[in-house]
């Protein structure tokens, strides 16, 4: 017997892979945002706005342990049907 999800329904891992989404976007445009002064030929930002060029890997990170817990949670799932 196998044991699968409905597709709406939530699996672990999934609410860490989707903030990990938005915390990566969020670094993505902070990136993009800092950049900018370097092509316009404007004043560049202060050093906090590098600072939050960081997000993109804390972003990265976070959906690396959603995917972890979620290939986790299949593997406990799979030995569970396994055994029984």
């Amino acid at each position: 017997m196998t044991v699968t999800p409905q597709t709406d329904e939530a699996r672990p891992g999934d609410a860490l892979v989707r903030a990990g989404g938005i915390v990566f976007i969020a670094g993505a445009v902070a990136t993009l945002a800092t950049m900018a002064p370097l092509f316009l030929d404007i004043d560049p930002f202060p050093s906090y706005a590098w600072a939050v060029c960081m997000l993109m890997g804390v972003g990265f990170a976070i959906s690396a342990a959603g995917v972890l817990r979620s290939a986790s949670a299949q593997r406990r799932a799979a030995k569970a049907s396994q055994a029984s």
